[in-house]
């Protein structure tokens, strides 16, 4: 399978992951992506990024090392409304907007209550990525959040970070094979996300492919395989 993008990646703007940006961009080049996603967490992460960081995303270039590049945010999800932590001021000022669940800023409720918190934000009309939904960190029903993302127009990611064995995360094994089996079933897209805290890990997608051949999902179907496919199901033109 040829892989022409990574959009779900960290760089020491995170306050807990290791490369620089240009470091970063580099690596994407040298793997051969056209596409590369740095979408550093918002301010909910402790140590991460203060508003003033987003707010400046605007003197960096989107072209370098001759791939293109695009900036925003892996924006949390903090309580079963999907309530947001960060307002429409900021979402306006990034180029691509992913959206997940970590357990150092969620409050949980039950797997209804979070579902539907979760089918909120796939909603979202700001919203083009859930990053990890099935990584564990809160129980969640599956089917509903597939059909919404249908609806919408919104990826679901299948991250291979959380798939990591060091993880520890037992069940986004299963949580992520049911995803893939259900957005089989209903025809939906998926992205892959390294993840990447570290320039070595861009465009690694090992644990997350073996899923994909375990459930024979289409290769049509994942969206890392073209650019142009990317941009045109979530509706974002060339960051130039």
């Amino acid at each position: 399978m040829k892989i022409e993008l990574d959009v779900h990646t960290h760089t020491i703007a995170s306050g807990h992951a290791f490369s620089t940006l240009q470091e970063m961009v580099k690596a994407a080049a040298d793997k051969g992506l056209k596409l590369l996603g740095i979408t550093e967490h918002s301010s909910g992460i402790p140590g991460s990024c203060s508003p003033i960081y987003f707010r400046n995303l605007y003197i960096v270039p989107r072209q370098m090392y001759g791939i293109e590049l695009m900036l925003g945010a892996e924006i949390n999800i903090l309580d079963t409304e999907g309530t947001l932590d960060m307002d429409e001021n900021y979402l306006n000022m990034l180029d691509l907007r992913i959206a997940g669940i970590h357990s150092l800023c969620y409050t949980q409720g039950t797997p209804e209550e979070n579902t539907q918190g979760m089918v909120n934000v796939v909603s979202n009309p700001y919203i083009h990525i859930i990053s990890h939904p099935g990584d564990g960190t809160a129980r969640l029903l599956f089917e509903p959040i597939v059909k919404a993302a249908k609806e919408h127009h919104t990826l679901l990611e299948i991250n291979n970070s959380s798939l990591r064995p060091n993880r520890h995360k037992v069940e986004a094994r299963p949580n992520n094979l049911e995803i893939l089996r259900l957005c089989k079933q209903y025809e939906v897209p998926v992205i892959l996300g390294s993840d990447a805290h570290i320039s070595f890990d861009i465009a690694t997608y090992n644990f997350a492919l073996e899923l994909v051949q375990e459930t024979e999902f289409p290769e049509g179907l994942i969206m890392n395989t073209s650019v142009e496919k990317f941009r045109k199901y979530l509706g974002i033109g060339p960051q130039i």
